[in-house]
């Protein structure tokens, strides 16, 4: 983990930068394969983007408005490219939004095709609990607090790690004027 990678400055442009990529792909709420909705809020950017619906989790090259996500952007680049890998860029960057509410359950990234390179994660806006397990369901899980700025690389055998957010405290940051947390999540897709 790199804690405060990012100074307020790089935090607030980072945030401007992710605002031009929800203005082209906006947020929205996704459904799991059981037709539950999510508590998140995502959109995409990249060659390709996250998707789950009634036909499951997958990647696809269009929001699901039809348009094309808009491209990483170039700050966003840049963290990879110091923490993940200089050998290649990611295909997606996954933009989730939680507000007061929301969590994430505990899950794996397993929907890429090469497990070798690095998830990268950008933390920005309320701290989150963050819970890491292991590579198997059930066990021993450790938990720590996400602050804004703060960058996780899960890579070797972290790659396959169970993880998820338990919780945000709402109103722990002053990035976003109304609070919430943006998980930026960066991954390549193709082997």
């Amino acid at each position: 983990m790199f804690e405060g990678f990012l100074d307020q400055a790089a935090q607030r442009s980072l945030v401007e930068d992710i605002r031009r990529v929800v203005a082209h792909a906006p947020l929205f709420t996704p459904t799991t394969p059981s037709g539950k909705a999510m508590t998140v809020r995502m959109t995409s950017a990249g060659r390709v983007g996250w998707v789950t619906d009634h036909s499951g989790y997958r990647y696809e090259p269009a929001h699901p408005n039809g348009t094309a996500w808009p491209p990483i952007p170039d700050a966003v680049l840049e963290i990879w490219r110091a923490v993940g890998s200089k050998d290649r860029d990611p295909d997606s960057c996954l933009i989730n939004f939680y507000g007061e509410d929301a969590k994430m359950g505990m899950h794996q990234d397993r929907d890429e095709g090469d497990f070798s390179w690095p998830v990268v994660s950008v933390s920005l806006g309320d701290e989150a609990l963050f819970r890491i397990g292991n590579t198997t369901r059930g066990g021993k899980t450790e938990s720590l607090w996400l602050r804004s700025g703060d960058v996780v690389v899960m890579g070797g055998e972290a790659r396959l790690a169970y993880h998820g957010v338990d919780r945000v405290k709402h109103g722990s940051s002053l990035l976003l004027p109304k609070g919430g947390r943006i998980n930026l999540t960066l991954r390549v897709v193709a082997d």
